[in-house]
């Protein structure tokens, strides 16, 4: 509901947190692609873990992602899950498991070897996908451990949201980036 109005007052791409496969007609409580993409929003999230969706639905919310203008960011919890969803084309795929989110664990630490094998499976079946981190990401070092594995960027959102002080949170991460 506040894509619009972020949109509007910052300079940076926004994305939206969810899109539904759905189309114009009777869907109450649905989010539309087209709505998330008139607000303002460049993107959107699919299948993060709290909002999971079935991989046929998956499929739909790319495609309609990609008819609407919108970047396609699909969440992964494993290596083979990852894979399934490189062959729906998204533009990126975050390897994310569910059980790091929010936690200030990061998954590049505590499971380094499901982000280096989700990179191996996307990448033989989608060279083209971008590959980001997701999960416990809270500091720079965090996103310089995430790039060395293999990662082209991260997800994040507690690691931001809760900080204390959130401008500082997220310069941390973007100096991080930049050096890398």
């Amino acid at each position: 509901m506040d894509i619009g109005r972020i949109a509007r007052e910052v300079e940076i791409p926004v994305f939206a947190q969810h899109i539904d496969p759905i189309t114009y007609g009777s869907y109450t409580g649905h989010i539309l692609p087209q709505a998330v993409k008139e607000a303002g929003a460049i993107g959107t999230v699919i299948n993060h873990s709290e909002r999971r969706l079935k991989i046929t639905d998956i499929n739909t919310a790319i495609g309609m992602a990609r008819e609407t203008g919108l970047t396609s960011v699909v969440c992964a919890d494993t290596a083979e899950v990852s894979a399934a969803v490189a062959a729906l084309k998204p533009d990126m795929i975050a390897v994310e498991p569910p059980e790091l989110i929010g936690t200030g664990v990061p998954v590049s630490k505590a499971k380094p070897e499901v982000v280096t094998n989700s990179i191996e499976l996307i990448k033989k079946v989608n060279p083209a996908v971008v590959v980001l981190c997701g999960a416990g990401i809270t500091k720079g070092a965090d996103v310089e451990a995430a790039l060395k594995l293999g990662t082209e960027g991260v997800l994040i959102a507690s690691g931001v949201v809760k900080a204390k002080d959130q401008y500082n949170a997220l310069l941390d991460l973007a100096e991080a980036m930049m050096e890398a």
